[in-house]
């Protein structure tokens, strides 16, 4: 089944005090199946981070459609009201980012397990220790802890709640090699659980047996698929 529908979606950057307007990237096309894994890849300033903002609605595109068939029905990611994408960020859509931006005064265990009802405390332990976040920590506040641990949080904190459509922008930064060998597995049980999944990665080397296409961006010049079997399924979507 596919889950998401990318056709002609655009984003340009305006800096108003210089009257200048920066493309990113411009008539992207793909589609990403149920259970599949696409890498993002590309120059440093290609629009990898960008295009995952978009599809989670942290940046609004200029252009084009992001398809989502939701348990709802099919909602335009680009265009959809901003209740209905709290509602999916809610229940179907994740994001991980390299950063952990915590509240003040909220303990890792605490962050992890909310809203997760009663079970909520051991499954945010089994994620923390799965990450490899020492347990005399459990209980401290994340603003205290170093980038590394920050991030072990940040994960678990990402993973503890079902999705079906995972965006992952460089989640091993920061992470030593346990916790990136932690996440490389619950990414894998994930994926055969039928999760999808985009991801931006700095040594993709790590995932590499997990992906099944690439999206290539260079700037504002990127692929353009022709939609057939091999490119439904996980094609290297690049064109110049």
């Amino acid at each position: 089944m596919v889950l998401l529908d990318v056709v002609g979606l655009t984003k340009t950057f305006t800096i108003h005090h210089l009257d200048r307007h920066i493309p990113v990237f411009h008539d992207l096309c793909f589609r990403l199946h149920e259970g599949q894994f696409l890498l993002v890849t590309g120059q440093n300033g290609a629009g990898k981070s960008s295009l995952l903002r978009c599809l989670y609605r942290t940046y609004l595109p200029n252009d084009g459609h992001a398809y989502y068939e939701s348990r709802y029905g099919r909602v335009d990611l680009a265009r959809a009201a901003d209740v209905d994408i709290a509602l999916l960020r809610r229940e179907e859509i994740g994001f991980v980012t390299q950063f952990l931006r915590p509240r003040p005064r909220v303990s890792a265990l605490e962050l992890v397990a909310e809203g997760l009802g009663e079970l909520g405390e051991a499954r945010a332990r089994d994620l923390l220790d799965g990450f490899g976040l020492k347990p005399e920590l459990y209980s401290a506040y994340p603003t205290t802890f170093s980038g590394g641990e920050q991030q072990k949080v940040n994960l678990a904190h990402a993973l503890a709640r079902p999705r079906r459509l995972l965006l992952l922008d460089e989640p091993t930064a920061s992470l030593d090699a346990q916790a990136r060998r932690s996440l490389c597995q619950r990414l894998a049980d994930l994926k055969a659980q039928g999760v999808a999944m985009i991801g931006v990665f700095h040594t993709a080397d790590e995932i590499r047996a997990l992906v099944d296409g690439e999206i290539e961006l260079r700037g504002a010049r990127l692929g353009l698929p022709t939609h057939d079997d091999e490119t439904t399924h996980g094609g290297f979507y690049v064109a110049d």
